[in-house]
């Protein structure tokens, strides 16, 4: 439903584009929610887009689409806009929001936009850009709304009445005399107790925290954990300094899975940004490859060095891509698994021992159903039950061994500090391309003089 009503935007905008129709676009981009006008735009090139945000109506509303855009689209489209129409934009953004962004610019320009923008603001995005990116502090807002712990209910809620200018308030967060985070509150509570009632009173003293320094995909996994609509910043400390909500762990699992799902595809983010420049495109791509290339020349040469056998038994050739495949499918499920549990949390090395265990038992049951299967095909399709036996016996051995590779490759990876998702499966597969080939053809050997 959804993208038939993009479909149908897309259309409308495009005629109105077509037709120079400023007027009515601009009125037409007045009732098109700010998310889905940037959704419009991954639909239009560069020079469309730069005509869409300049129509956007209000300075607020071309901000709010602006942050909504892919980060990967930031740095071209601000080389095209008027370098006072982009600060006018940015002075309109949230902190975090700003921060984010201007870390995306080329420095010249993020110097600029910084010396332009407003003293408070440009302090405060300033101070966010100090940290390092992809943690805690460099994706909090600093307009957190806090109270002091000695007042009362009656003024808490006078407070809350006058805090639009903060973060939306989902918790109060209760701080003594040095903005220490000491307690927290639901809105409930200050609603349901005496006025007269002091905060250090009612306040529950257990705050779930998290440090500037923490990485963002720890801060996302805790809140998700907990279900929380927002986590508090806090420094080494304790002092309260920004809070982190839902919206900004969203992008963070977002953008942490894309980047996942890339790097387990021997490529990276850097490949959008490159657009359709193949030369560089594929200079990302073919490390990996070339990885796989490698591991194709080994399993020749194995197969080379059993021609004895592979002569005097032709009938070996039509099983070699069931069982690289099988083996190399297997290999990629574990790998993957083992990497999403990593990233997770919800996998650690205290628990791999289990998780070996398990997955040579669910090898080997997959690899006795499946040998069973194809020992009878091949014993039929050939009609010689010991090769059937033969390829029965490789499917089984190259499945289980492959189940178990793929926890040990991955683990080993994570253990050495190299990313599992970037290396894991082009090596597994690799891997159990050669142990593949190996088993088959050295079981194909024992069983030689009945395969003639």
């Amino acid at each position: 439903m959804h993208e038939q009503k993009m479909q149908v935007l897309q259309g409308t905008v495009s005629k109105l584009l077509r037709r120079g129709a400023t007027t009515n676009l601009k009125k037409a981009l007045g009732k098109i929610h700010p998310a889905d006008i940037a959704h419009l735009f991954r639909y239009f090139d560069l020079p469309a887009q730069k005509v869409l945000l300049e129509l956007t109506p209000d300075l607020d509303r071309a901000a709010d689409v602006l942050a909504e855009l892919e980060p990967e689209s930031w740095p071209l489209l601000a080389e095209l806009l008027e370098k006072d129409y982009l600060i006018s934009i940015v002075h309109e953004m949230a902190d975090d929001d700003s921060a984010v962004f201007i870390r995306s610019l080329p420095e010249v320009l993020a110097e600029e936009i910084l010396t332009e923008l407003h003293d408070d603001q440009s302090e405060d995005v300033e101070h966010l850009l100090g940290y390092d990116e992809e943690t805690a502090g460099s994706i909090m807002s600093t307009d957190v709304f806090s109270l002091d712990q000695d007042i009362t209910v009656k003024e808490a809620v006078e407070s809350l009445q006058d805090s639009e200018d903060y973060e939306m308030v989902f918790y109060v967060y209760v701080t003594d005399e040095h903005n220490h985070l000491v307690g927290v509150l639901s809105l409930r509570q200050l609603l349901t107790v005496p006025a007269g009632t002091k905060l250090s009173d009612i306040m529950s003293s257990n705050v779930m925290r998290v440090r500037t320094n923490m990485d963002q995909e720890e801060v996302a996994d805790l809140v998700a954990k907990y279900n929380l609509l927002a986590i508090p910043v806090v420094d080494d400390q304790g002092k309260l300094l920004g809070l982190i909500t839902v919206d900004d762990v969203i992008d963070v699992m977002r953008d942490e899975a894309t980047e996942d799902i890339l790097r387990m595809a021997g490529t990276s983010e850097d490949e959008m940004l490159l657009g359709y420049k193949s030369l560089k495109i594929a200079r990302l791509r073919l490390p990996w490859l070339l990885t796989t290339l490698c591991g194709g020349v080994v399993t020749g040469t194995l197969m080379w060095y059993f021609k004895a056998t592979l002569e005097q038994a032709i009938m070996l050739i039509s099983f070699i891509p069931v069982i690289t495949g099988m083996g190399g499918n297997v290999g990629s499920q574990t790998s993957t698994i083992l990497v999403r549990g990593f990233a997770t949390g919800r996998v650690d090395f205290s628990m791999l021992q289990k998780i070996f265990l398990k997955e040579l038992r669910v090898g080997l049951i997959m690899g006795m159903i499946c040998g069973l299967v194809i020992s009878i095909v091949a014993a039929i399709w050939h009609q010689n039950v010991y090769f059937g036996i033969v390829v029965g016996v490789a499917m089984i051995t190259a499945i289980t061994l492959a189940a178990c590779l793929g926890v040990i490759v991955t683990a080993f990876f994570k253990k050495v500090g190299i990313d599992p998702a970037i290396a894991s499966s082009p090596i597994v597969q690799t891997v159990n391309d050669i142990t593949g080939i190996l088993i088959y053809f050295s079981t194909a050997t024992l069983f030689l003089p009945y395969l003639i």
